[in-house]
């Protein structure tokens, strides 16, 4: 009861994250913008933290694409 609700607040759209509907991309996306702002105001951890999440992100959705190609 409480992991439809969690993952509905979490995603701040009131919907869950769709694993195959490109979300991941788009974070990658907005994570990546989000590092080089920080790299430009002189916050290197968060810019750090900040690639390595979008880094995640577009290997998430790569593997996730592959496997939805070869389904």
């Amino acid at each position: 009861m409480i992991a439809p609700i969690l993952a509905a607040t979490l995603t701040g759209l009131g919907q869950p994250l769709q694993l195959f509907s490109g979300e991941f991309l788009r974070y990658a996306i907005v994570f990546f913008l989000l590092a080089l702002l920080a790299t430009i105001v002189g916050a290197r951890g968060v810019a750090g933290i900040s690639m390595e999440i979008a880094r995640i992100f577009i290997f998430l959705f790569l593997v996730l694409a592959i496997v939805s190609v070869g389904l």
